[in-house]
């Protein structure tokens, strides 16, 4: 009995949380009325605020270094496919060396996924492609610690880790504007993600941590 009892108290123990430095974009007051107006238009809700993440969803920057996708995310400028204000953003980047940055609070909404932001934590990997992100040892090691690190800690099941390409796929998704109801990205695939999913139920499973099994591979919405 005794030795279940611990069994139990170790499985209660928070995940660790890794390294991460704070490199906050800027986020002042008129960004965030941005990004309220935002929400109100494409979500029906009226503020900036992350209050409960359910969703995370990974992405990869389509360039070679971290500087150049922080001064992407601290522009807020209209961006180029959707031109809307606030500009885009993710709550982390993840560099090629390993080194997880986080930009914004995430108490904060980030615009990263059309349909999500309103509830998803943005994880940015700095890399032109998903094989690139997977390949490197010390990128995807640190990304699936971050990872399994906001799953225990935000109740968030395997099932809802999502690249961006999957995102049409999630329970999750709200979109009030007609015309961007089917819009997603290709970052990020469903079969890239199994490989990712992968990685993250064994690390999970190490940390004695049950994650529920992944999604399928679906589009919603009719889409």
């Amino acid at each position: 009995m005794l030795a279940l009892a611990l069994s139990a108290l170790a499985l209660a123990v928070p995940v660790p949380k890794p390294h991460v430095d704070w490199r906050p974009i800027p986020f002042p007051a008129a960004r965030r009325a941005e990004t309220a107006a935002y929400a109100r238009r494409h979500y029906g809700l009226d503020t900036w605020r992350l209050t409960k993440p359910r969703v995370i969803v990974e992405h990869y920057t389509v360039s070679d270094t971290f500087g150049s996708a922080y001064a992407t995310f601290a522009r807020d400028a209209p961006d180029g496919e959707l031109h809307e204000l606030p500009g885009t953003c993710a709550h982390f980047v993840i560099d090629r060396d390993g080194t997880i940055y986080q930009l914004v609070p995430l108490s904060t909404i980030c615009r990263h996924t059309v349909g999500l932001n309103w509830t998803a934590i943005g994880i940015e990997h700095v890399g032109r492609s998903a094989a690139q992100v997977l390949g490197d040892r010390r990128q995807i090691d640190a990304s699936v610690r971050l990872t399994l690190w906001l799953a225990d800690r935000y109740g968030i099941r395997l099932e809802n880790v999502f690249g961006h390409a999957e995102s049409l796929g999630s329970p999750y998704r709200r979109e009030r504007y007609p015309a961007w109801r089917c819009q997603t990205h290709g970052d990020w695939r469903y079969a890239e993600m199994q490989v990712y999913r992968r990685r993250l139920a064994v690390l999970a499973r190490a940390a004695g941590l049950a994650l529920g099994p992944g999604p399928k591979n679906r589009r919603l919405h009719g889409c």
